[in-house]
């Protein structure tokens, strides 16, 4: 049946870590002045109450995995790293001269790229040089991604010192023979070493990425990579699928297309991996994501405090995200902005032409924001309704109305003014949210891009329509 399914609903779809997505944005979408604005709505909203959440992404990458989608800089040169720093400050004091008081950060994660390019001693005078203008608030998250290639003990030690008791390990898969296709070894060995040494020094959280439908992957690498993780017990872990766009990201044009597990086998993959997940007593949380219980990502899932925002899920609910670095993403709620993508761009528009490093970005309609809120929900709950006034757009009579297929086949449980993911249906949760993308539906590229049919699409419009006017009458 869940192979069937996903043949059925095999097409791509985005993550939603935001809505609308990032296709949808323009790079005239927020103005200086706006994002200004915007800025302030959404910090007289939230820094008293939740804070806010901080990312940092530092882009350098001493070696090219050439799996990544990510936005990286290869190099080897660590003379960049002064001067990337100073101008991460000095967008930080833009951030800091526009808000009134101190900021308040309840959570924070630097990304890269790879974050310990940089030096123990840079990362630390980068976390003090934010917090001589901000809080640290009680119980905060502080998390780092690191490379077990180039995580030494005074980098851990480093970062223990401010306060991060977080990491997140990209580990992909532990088969040797995956990871020279990917370019990126390192063995088991070494990944016991590094997080052996975290948890000595005090870090009390670790996390896996791995990525299902790399090349040479099959049945059995799976099998041992999640032996392994049974040996390393992470306390949560994230299990996704490999995005092959190799029009693209130049590196995955070195693979070859036989090569690559797609359709039935790939789905296959996926499967055993979460099958063996949960019979070691991993929880799967929201999507692709996997948490022992007692991990507080299990805990806000049980309890309907997950949230989701551009870091992935998190136990902390914050409104507003201040991103910096080249192409980090910030979101006030009201408005998302994407910084320049380019590192050299970046630090031309922070050190010399003084100005928010915009790029692109989206201000947010009305429509936006009720869609917005039942695309989190569907995400971070599974479930969501809009018996409120307040979460009703018209949109929704058309959005229930694409889920009945879905329905069908037993994947959601549709009411007159609600939605419900069943377990059959948590694996496809990006096919379910799509159904209220109507920016998607709209668009004719997004349209073509996702593979959905404008004609079903005017079909939809016209069945709503005439419910809506047999109800009024």
């Amino acid at each position: 049946m869940a192979t069937n399914l996903a043949v059925k609903y095999s097409n791509p779809g985005p993550r939603y870590t935001s809505y609308p997505t990032i296709p949808s944005w323009s790079t005239d979408g927020v103005t200086q002045a706006q994002w200004k604005e915007a800025l302030l709505k959404g910090y007289n909203d939230s820094n008293e109450t939740t804070g806010i959440s901080l990312y940092i992404h530092i882009p350098y990458c001493e070696n090219y995995c050439y799996f990544c989608g990510c936005n990286a800089n290869r190099t080897k040169d660590h003379s960049v790293e002064k001067p990337y720093l100073d101008a991460l400050l000095r967008e930080w004091q833009m951030y800091v001269d526009v808000l009134p008081g101190n900021l308040n950060v309840k959570e924070m994660h630097i990304g890269g790229g790879t974050p310990t390019f940089f030096s123990p001693e840079n990362l630390i005078a980068l976390i003090d040089g934010i917090f001589r203008n901000a809080n640290r608030m009680e119980n905060h998250i502080f998390s780092f991604e690191t490379n077990p290639r180039s995580t030494t003990k005074e980098h851990l030690e480093a970062l223990f010192s401010v306060g991060f008791r977080r990491m997140s390990f990209g580990i992909q898969d532990f088969d040797p023979t995956v990871q020279q296709e990917i370019n990126r070894i390192q063995s088991f060995e070494l990944v016991k070493e590094k997080i052996d040494l975290a948890r000595k020094i005090g870090f009390t959280s670790i996390n896996f990425d791995l990525v299902y439908g790399l090349p040479k992957q099959s049945l059995a690498t799976i099998t041992d990579t999640i032996q392994k993780v049974m040996e390393l017990r992470p306390d949560r872990l994230a299990f996704y699928a490999y995005g092959h766009n190799p029009h693209m990201y130049e590196g995955q044009r070195k693979f070859r297309e036989e090569d690559l597990p797609v359709g039935d086998v790939k789905q296959e993959l996926y499967d055993k991996g979460r099958e063996m997940l949960e019979s070691i007593g991993y929880h799967e949380v929201g999507m692709d994501h996997f948490a022992i219980e007692g991990d507080a990502l299990y805990l806000a899932a049980k309890d309907g405090s997950l949230h989701r925002n551009f870091m992935g899920y998190t136990e902390n609910t914050t409104q507003m995200m201040l991103a910096l670095g080249s192409s980090s993403i910030s979101d006030t709620w009201y408005a998302f902005a994407q910084n320049e993508r380019e590192d050299v761009p970046y630090m031309k528009a922070v050190n010399e032409e003084k100005r928010f490093p915009l790029h692109r970005g989206h201000l947010l309609t009305d429509e936006d924001l009720v869609l917005r809120r039942h695309i989190l929900n569907l995400m971070c709950r599974q479930q969501t309704s809009w018996e409120d006034p307040k979460l009703y757009t018209d949109e929704l009579d058309i959005s229930i109305l694409r889920l009945e297929d879905m329905e069908n086949d037993g994947m959601v449980v549709l009411g007159e003014k609600s939605v419900r993911v069943t377990e059959i249906g948590i694996p496809f949760l990006r096919n379910i949210c799509m159904a209220f993308d109507a920016r998607l539906w709209r668009s004719d590229s997004l349209s073509k891009a996702y593979n959905v049919s404008r004609d079903i699409q005017k079909t939809y419009i016209e069945r709503a329509r005439l419910a809506k006017a047999q109800k009024i009458g």
